[in-house]
């Protein structure tokens, strides 16, 4: 049995980490190959990527489609339950853009590569 103190805990074993809310932003925008994604998030390896949509997929949060074709060709997408996390992804990425907009008044050398959040805003 598995006990929480906060439902924030729940979302955080499931969306958690550098890269899943990463991955599940560029997702929002449609499905993605694997190496589509592995070249939006430089410096991610392989193995990383590989591994975290492995888990995301094990969560339910997206779906893994494998094109029978020569070579093989795989795609990840969202699935309703990984759509359903829309609102909290926007309501972080707009903390996020108002920190780092906090951070360049002043003064600090800070960048944002990806400052359009709207991709997702789609589902």
């Amino acid at each position: 049995m598995t006990t929480y103190h906060m439902g924030i805990e729940a979302t955080l074993a499931v969306i958690g980490g550098k890269w899943k809310p990463l991955i599940l932003c560029f997702l929002g925008t449609g499905a993605k190959r694997p190496g589509e994604l592995r070249r939006q998030m430089a410096p991610i390896t392989e193995k990383m990527l590989t591994q975290q949509l492995r888990e995301l997929a094990r969560d339910g949060i997206i779906s893994r489609t494998v094109f029978p074709q020569v070579p093989p060709k795989v795609e990840y997408a969202l699935t309703e339950r990984g759509k359903s996390l829309r609102e909290v992804l926007i309501a972080m990425s707009k903390w996020g853009e108002n920190a780092i907009a906090a951070r360049q008044a002043a003064g600090e050398a800070v960048t944002l590569q990806h400052p359009d959040h709207n991709g997702y805003l789609q589902y």
